[in-house]
């Protein structure tokens, strides 16, 4: 009945010109991205897709305070994976701890609502570098991970000018009304960053474990979802992502079936790139613009775009894949969220409040 509501509401919601302004400026933001790393023939072309997409889907707005939120989740992931994997790089223990540490303080800010934007970034950008330098393991994988962090540094960089860019060409139309700030219990912070950080800790240990190495998508999944940081709001996010998923995947699918082998062509899979992402910046843009199914289609074209469309490649399998591994990621970590929010609740400490 609910997820029928929300389906109404989305229906009866009309866009009006900031939000039109908005989609454009995440098509045009992740198409140009994703145009500079593969013409430059950077790798890890993922960052240069997605972070536009972060920055541009997530805040309507941007000023001094958001850019520096971004750039200082640059700088934390930078040196946090640097010092990680060049310390204790051989000892799963002592990284399976930092890594919960890391995540208890960024869903903790996330918590407290005023650094939201910098505990986020951190989570997602912090899950897909770990997932990357996690299998480096010998000598010589660490270049790997040195070229990583720097590309991610050169990614975010590229992303606050394309973010200005977006902002001079499509500004707002209209003054945006300021969104409430709801001050939250001690307890009901201390509930959702543990049950967060718990749940994002052992995705990333079960993703090590079983030896994931192309499952990028469906770690991501188990992040996202979490942003609600609580069992009421991470049950349709899970749906969302899924949905979102399936839509993006299919767009991909379709899109290698109407190139072919042309698939090399950089200004058309660019072009196809920018036409799905304005499609689904308006399912965005009509939830709200909240990390529900369209932010779920557009990270998904994303990855797909940035990672597997290639002549080469087949992209198909790739998408079938995604899905499948996410699908169950996501029904997985549901199921630690609802065992971890039982938990928590029993404590009068970490028990979750209602707010007025």
């Amino acid at each position: 009945m609910s997820r029928f509501r929300t389906l109404l509401a989305i229906k009866k919601r009309q866009l009006n010109r900031n939000d039109l302004r908005q989609c454009l400026r995440i098509a045009f933001g992740s198409g140009l991205g994703f145009f500079i790393s593969k013409w430059m023939g950077w790798d890890n072309g993922v960052f240069f897709t997605m972070t536009p997409v972060l920055l541009l889907a997530l805040v309507p707005n941007l000023n001094r305070n958001i850019v520096l939120q971004f750039c200082g989740n640059i700088l934390l992931v930078t040196f946090a994976v640097g010092v990680i994997y060049g310390l204790f790089g051989n000892n799963p223990v002592a990284i399976t701890l930092l890594v919960f540490v890391l995540f208890t303080l960024l869903f903790r800010l996330m918590s407290r609502g005023p650094l939201f934007l910098f505990g986020a970034m951190s989570a997602v950008n912090l899950s897909i570098t770990l997932h990357f330098a996690s299998y480096s393991s010998s000598a010589s994988d660490a270049i790997h991970i040195g070229d990583m962090l720097v590309t991610n540094i050169i990614a975010g960089g590229l992303s606050v000018l394309i973010a200005v860019s977006m902002h001079l060409l499509f500004p707002d139309l209209e003054p945006r009304p300021a969104r409430p700030t709801v001050r939250k219990p001690l307890s009901n912070q201390r509930h959702e960053s543990l049950l967060a950080a718990t749940v994002a800790t052992l995705s990333f240990v079960a993703f090590q474990v079983l030896d994931l190495r192309d499952s990028l998508s469906a770690q991501l999944a188990t992040i996202l979802i979490l942003f609600p940081l609580n069992w009421k709001g991470a049950g349709p996010a899970g749906w969302n992502r899924s949905l979102g998923t399936l839509v993006g995947c299919s767009f991909a699918l379709l899109v290698q079936l109407l190139l072919l082998n042309h698939a090399s062509h950089l200004p058309l899979v660019t072009f196809a790139l920018w036409l799905g992402m304005l499609l689904f910046a308006r399912y965005h843009m009509l939830e709200g613009g909240q990390s529900a199914g369209g932010f779920s289609a557009m990270s998904s074209l994303a990855v797909l775009f940035s990672q597997y469309l290639t002549p080469t490649q087949d992209i198909v399998m790739s998408a079938l894949y995604r899905f499948t591994s996410l699908a169950i990621a996501v029904l997985a970590t549901l199921c630690v969220v609802f065992l971890m929010d039982r938990l928590l609740n029993r404590f009068e400490s970490t028990s979750l409040q209602p707010i007025a």
